[in-house]
């Protein structure tokens, strides 16, 4: 392993490309009836054509076209509609039938793009140079018994799209984005779980580099099966530094494929590089073309949701907040859903938006709850707020003991609980008045400082009012009134 110390005088910039592996999320596996589920016990599912026993031919899933053409069209990509699969041939223990069954010369999708913003707010465009669809092979496990490998070949068939990014990332920072950003869209799309601890959504990552001003592209190395987006950051920063050293040194760059080592930080050969050469492509024999007609091109087409930018730009537009208020919603179709829902029952769609974002998102994260399993139904919510806003109830009461109440007692009406739990306010203003005047003699220093400038006193008088008033009071109606006895 390369030390790093000090950095080489020649100034390098980082060329990488991304192969973003993402499993599809259909009912069964891409060429077999098998469940395509995660968790099964080892070989549970499994068939002749899972196992490749001699005979079994392979029929291809039409879901899985689908989903490999939903994200082609969210990336800005041509759609082939005529293409077939490829064999790529390689022996490995948990690839039964001695070759992948992938897309080679005609994959379905390509020449797309996805626009990138980065924490600076400059935009960076990636190149998307195709999608393919693929089968994914099984798993090999090395740690159960201390003499044999086990296979569990529930994965194999599995289906998968592959999405090959031009090598236009500059940094880590854009890789991570860009990763980032697919696995919002993935899930957006419903085309996957886009779980990278389960192995759904994975990458590979082409690093090289070149002096900055050079358009001569330097020597890859592949890292492999990078499970997360911290790793992929730490495996380009070590590989990109890895490199850079080694030229200064007077070293050459191998073309090789790497493994990242999580623990130590640090990248370790394989083996060398395949070439296409190497897996010996050649058109799969048992599968026809896939024809995509324009009928169906155009049904998909139709079917396609709004994707996050433009819901993000449409919230702005039409409710007038900001970019990340509408980005909150946007990326969140479960959140984006209660809203809709809630709607209807409220005058002012931005104050929705404020608890949704706000009080309401707080309550959610303390209780590591999505929004799809909050038990407050969206119209129950709108009649909360509808309460607070008509100063009947207050919100922090309707915050800490109505919703709670709600989310236990959900059959129930909103008005039935407020008023079981007392909360109502009393509109009695004389009282309120006596209330004020007792704390403000009883604070006469500190009332004395508000007068000379020291206004955040006042949420002390507030408070012990509403103490007083045993929470039954507005308080914005006790700020006004204790505001008019300090002048």
């Amino acid at each position: 392993m390369i030390k790093h110390t000090a950095a080489p005088d020649t100034t390098f910039e980082l060329v990488s490309g991304l192969e973003i592996h993402v499993q599809l999320n259909t009912n069964t596996k891409i060429f077999s009836s098998d469940s395509a589920a995660f968790g099964a016990g080892p070989n549970a599912h499994i068939s002749p054509v899972s196992l490749a026993l001699p005979g079994a031919l392979p029929k291809l899933n039409k879901e899985v076209v689908a989903k490999a053409v939903r994200m082609g069209l969210a990336l800005n990509c041509h759609i082939n509609q005529t293409n077939f699969f490829d064999r790529k041939n390689y022996f490995y223990a948990d690839l039964p039938k001695g070759y992948q069954i992938t897309q080679d010369k005609l994959p379905v999708c390509q020449n797309g793009f996805i626009d990138l913003t980065l924490q600076d707010g400059s935009v960076k465009r990636i190149g998307i140079n195709r999608i393919h669809m693929e089968e994914d092979a099984g798993k090999s496990m090395h740690d159960q018994h201390d003499q044999y490998s086990f296979v569990d070949l529930n994965r194999a068939g599995v289906p998968l799209i592959e999405i090959v990014t031009e090598p236009d990332i500059r940094s880590a920072e854009e890789a991570s984005v860009l990763l980032t950003e697919m696995r919002k869209l993935v899930r957006h799309l419903e085309v996957s779980d886009g779980n990278m601890e389960e192995g759904s959504l994975r990458c590979d990552a082409n690093i090289s580099i070149r002096e900055i001003g050079s358009s001569t592209y330097g020597t890859r190395c592949e890292v492999k099966n990078l499970n997360s987006i911290r790793n992929v950051r730490r495996a380009m920063d070590f590989e990109f530094n890895r490199q850079r050293e080694l030229i200064a040194a007077g070293g050459v760059i191998q073309q090789s494929t790497l493994t990242f080592d999580a623990e130590q930080g640090t990248t370790a050969p394989m083996r060398t590089k395949e070439e296409a050469n190497d897996y010996r492509y050649f058109p799969d024999p048992d599968l026809p073309p896939i024809y995509i007609s324009d009928e169906w091109l155009a049904q998909m087409k139709a079917a396609m949701p709004l994707l996050p930018a433009a819901i993000s730009a449409a919230l702005q537009q039409q409710y007038g907040i900001s970019a990340a208020e509408a980005t909150i919603f946007a990326e969140d179709k479960e959140l984006m859903q209660y809203f809709q829902d809630a709607l209807p029952g409220v005058s002012a769609p931005k104050t929705l938006i404020n608890w949704l974002s706000g009080p309401v998102r707080a309550l959610l994260n303390e209780q590591h709850l999505t929004i799809g399993a909050y038990q407050v139904k969206p119209l129950a919510l709108s009649e909360v707020i509808t309460l607070v806003e008509s100063r009947k109830i207050n919100q922090h009461a309707a915050l800490h003991q109505l919703l709670p109440e709600l989310q236990q007692h959900p059959e129930h009406g909103v008005a039935e609980i407020a008023e079981k739990l007392n909360l109502f306010l009393e509109d009695n203003t004389t009282e309120l008045s006596g209330f004020a005047d007792q704390v403000l003699e009883k604070y006469a220093a500190q009332a004395a400082a508000y007068k000379k400038g020291k206004k955040g006193v006042l949420g002390l008088f507030v408070g012990e009012v509403m103490k007083m008033a045993n929470g039954k009071a507005d308080p914005q109606q006790l700020n006004q009134l204790l505001q008019e006895k300090l002048k």
